[in-house]
């Protein structure tokens, strides 16, 4: 693979999402968060700053979630449906070069409206003079874009094999399913059914456990409350063996379609 062409094909794919207006999308949450600050108090007697903490991540989280399934099974797949991408191929560039390409560029989306969202979220905490750990904060944010890389590559994955409404269905099964695969192999557990719990922990090995990315709540409470480095260090190499591993598995997919 070229670097020159995974980076051009990148840069194309962002400046395509800045056209559809999917960056708006800050404009919403700081709105959002601009009516959490005012109405919040109205609801709660003494618990309104841990509530907009909580508030704040969350959804930071949810629409980033929503941006990175919607965009990233289109991205591949809206080529395939319009046939555009008979163009791609016939040009002098490589299936696994479109591939990586289009999951760069939707990596460089997430990246800016993560950073973007928590430098407002960081802004209303800090005039709204909401006590919070900032470092703790930017962890979990960091962690937030990890797990958003990897359901981008189950999405890209899921829009190159089948169509854009069952693949942004599937994308979102594995969300909901991945944050709660250590529940399941625990209920495996329970049941003392020794079919059941091998069951249970195949689903494990192939549904990435997206609660170890998952820091939001932690995060209101401090660095304290967070894993530690090792921890942190080892679920950082957990999310990006996944995120590597389905993009491959994207890219041999695509590699074996025929158009």
């Amino acid at each position: 693979m070229t670097i020159t062409k995974i980076f051009v094909i990148a840069k194309n794919v962002f400046q395509e999402v800045v056209r559809d207006r999917i960056l708006y999308v800050i404009g919403f949450y700081a709105v959002i968060l601009a009516v959490a600050i005012r109405v919040l108090p109205e609801f709660s007697a003494s618990t309104e700053n841990k509530m907009f903490l909580d508030f704040g991540m969350v959804a930071m989280s949810v629409i980033t979630l929503v941006i990175a399934i919607f965009v990233g099974t289109g991205l591949v797949n809206k080529e395939i449906e319009k046939r555009t991408v008979l163009v791609l191929i016939a040009k002098p560039v490589s299936r696994s070069e479109i591939i990586s390409g289009k999951f760069l560029g939707l990596l460089a989306v997430l990246a800016v409206l993560v950073a973007t969202m928590t430098t407002i979220y960081l802004i209303f905490l800090q005039f709204g003079n909401i006590p919070h750990q900032r470092a703790s904060i930017l962890i979990a944010a960091a962690f937030l874009f990890l797990q958003l890389s990897l359901i981008a590559a189950v999405a890209i994955t899921f829009g190159v094999l089948t169509s854009s409404l069952l693949a942004i269905t599937l994308t979102f099964a594995v969300y909901l399913m991945g944050n709660i695969t250590q529940d399941i192999v625990k209920f495996g557990r329970l049941t003392r059914n020794e079919v059941i719990e091998l069951f249970a922990q195949i689903l494990y090995l192939i549904i990435p456990d997206l609660s170890r990315l998952d820091f939001k709540n932690e995060a209101v409470y401090g660095l304290q409350a967070l894993p530690d480095l090792t921890a942190l260090i080892t679920n950082v190499v957990y999310g990006l063996f996944y995120s590597v591993m389905l993009l491959a598995i994207a890219i041999y997919i695509f590699s074996k379609r025929e158009f």
